[in-house]
């Protein structure tokens, strides 16, 4: 490796490691915060709870035209230039479609409210508490917008700083209203919720230096043309992802049981929630970084394989792990009832060594503001999966869908090679089979093993499986960067910082 990819390579695995830990702690909190949610307010609080964010939820998917992912790209590009003026105008930009969504988003929720209420709830009873919310909207744009700018300016420090306050604050305001008020304290909690973010991610923000440019409207559309393109793209399959995933649900349950429902629904929120941390850290790292290559072939395919080598070393272990713990992790989780997704989970597991890969590969359309390329792309792979699923399921029950989903992931790696050679020019490094190849086969071994021997064996054998597997990514990742120093600098800070 050259130095300057060995440096990015270093400052991947720095932000996966700062991003991992918050991930971790929002989780925990996540987990104290339901507990607190279940003992105060009871079900009949949560389902309110549930019900009024993921309607809110839905708003703002419609309304936000997906720029809290599209913006990364243009931040990320203009700051990578180091020229001042272009940064600042872009930012300005940025900043003015925040303020229009925003705003957008607080109309359609308080002028519709009566509609929400109804829709939502079957009656006119939550009229207010829509017309109250519909300020989050805004404040949640706004509180997004900031974030962009951190992550586009590569500010890790910031956005996890803010993170883990915010998370914080947001549990020891919410449990006390809870405590006094019970259910009426659900909006007051969301909105204090919001201001405090709002004020987090501004007071980081304004960290970073702006000059504000005065913008017309249309010039504000005019040059955010390609941000709103590719933002709307982005809305639209997240919007498809939903449909796709509440198709799949309503088939389960139509064709199997509600119990196949749970069980699917539980089954992949551990592997999206526990395995799925680590791509979801190094999400804030990788696509400004790539964004910020989009116009130097060389460094984006580099940055692209490096990825995909990081991916592979950090989560292997993992997956590791959980083929073995599968089933515990199932009754500490949930319980007994739930031990039948053991081996769904255990063949979707598999289809993360190959979603690795193309989850690095289907951030270069965003990263080069490719919006119908990302769409049509994205399109017939749900629509894949969908039959997939389907198909799957009607064979082999439940552990049909893990299958599904170990297949679909091939397939779409398969897809999104293709095109991205053929688009982009991409090629792939060889020295990724040398990652590959040995931390699959342990999976693979550790795979027939949950299948074929008793609990007592499995573990017995799969534990020192478990422990290779971290030796393996260690021994690679020493290869490219000094672990053992790189562990002790950040010990040594986080002393120096507690003295």
């Amino acid at each position: 490796m050259t130095s300057k990819t060995n440096d990015d390579f270093k400052k991947g695995l720095k932000a996966t490691s700062l991003f991992g830990g918050v991930q971790v702690f929002q989780i925990l909190i996540s987990i104290i915060n339901s507990k607190f949610v279940a003992i105060l307010l009871g079900p009949a609080g949560m389902g309110i709870s549930g019900l009024l964010s993921s309607t809110t939820g839905l708003i703002v998917s419609a309304t936000s035209l997906g720029l809290r992912t599209s913006a990364v790209r243009d931040i990320s590009l203009a700051y990578s230039t180091n020229d001042t003026n272009r940064f600042n105008r872009v930012v300005s930009v940025f900043r003015r479609l925040v303020w229009i969504t925003g705003l957008l988003g607080l109309l359609v929720c308080a002028l519709l409210s009566p509609l929400w209420s109804h829709w939502t709830f079957g009656n006119y009873d939550y009229t207010w508490a829509f017309v109250l919310l519909s300020v989050t909207l805004l404040l949640g744009q706004l509180s997004s917008g900031q974030s962009v700018i951190l992550q586009g300016t590569r500010h890790f420090n910031y956005m996890a700083k803010s993170s883990v306050i915010g998370s914080v604050l947001g549990l020891f305001t919410s449990i006390p209203l809870y405590y006094v008020y019970g259910i009426k304290g659900i909006v007051p909690a969301m909105l204090i919720s919001s201001v405090t973010g709002i004020c987090l991610t501004y007071y980081f923000s304004h960290k970073i230096k702006t000059v504000p440019i005065r913008l017309s409207i249309r010039q504000v559309f005019t040059e955010g043309k390609i941000m709103m393109q590719l933002g709307v793209f982005i809305a639209l399959r997240g919007f498809m992802e939903t449909l796709c995933a509440y198709l799949v649900r309503v088939f389960i349950g139509h064709q199997g049981t509600l119990e196949d429902v749970g069980l699917y629904n539980s089954g992949f929120s551990i592997i999206g929630t526990y395995v799925g941390l680590v791509f979801a850290a190094m999400t804030n790292e990788y696509y400004p970084r790539l964004s910020s290559y989009s116009n130097d072939k060389v460094n984006f395919n580099k940055a692209i394989n490096q990825q995909m080598e990081l991916s592979w070393l950090l989560s292997a272990p993992l997956i590791a792990v959980f083929l073995v713990m599968g089933e515990i992790v199932l009754l500490v989780l949930y319980s007994e009832r739930f031990v039948g997704a053991t081996m769904m989970i255990s063949w979707g597991l598999l289809g993360i060594f190959f979603k690795a890969p193309s989850w690095c590969l289907g951030y270069t359309f965003m990263a080069k503001g490719d919006a119908k390329a990302f769409f049509w792309n994205e399109l017939f792979a749900q629509l894949i999966m969908v039959s997939l699923n389907i198909f799957f399921y009607a064979v082999w029950g439940l552990d049909g869908l893990g299958v599904s989903y170990l297949v679909s992931y091939v397939l779409y790696l398969i897809q999104v090679f293709v095109v991205t050679r053929i688009r982009y020019g991409y090629q792939c490094d060889g020295e990724l089979l040398k990652v590959f190849i040995p931390q699959f086969f342990v999976a693979l071994f550790i795979f027939l093993g949950v299948v074929i021997l008793p609990s007592i064996y499995k573990y017995i054998i799969g534990f020192p499986l478990v422990l290779f597997s971290f030796w393996l990514s260690y021994r690679e990742l020493n290869k490219r960067v000094d672990v053992k120093g790189f562990l002790q600098s950040k010990i040594s800070k986080r002393l120096r910082h507690g003295e």
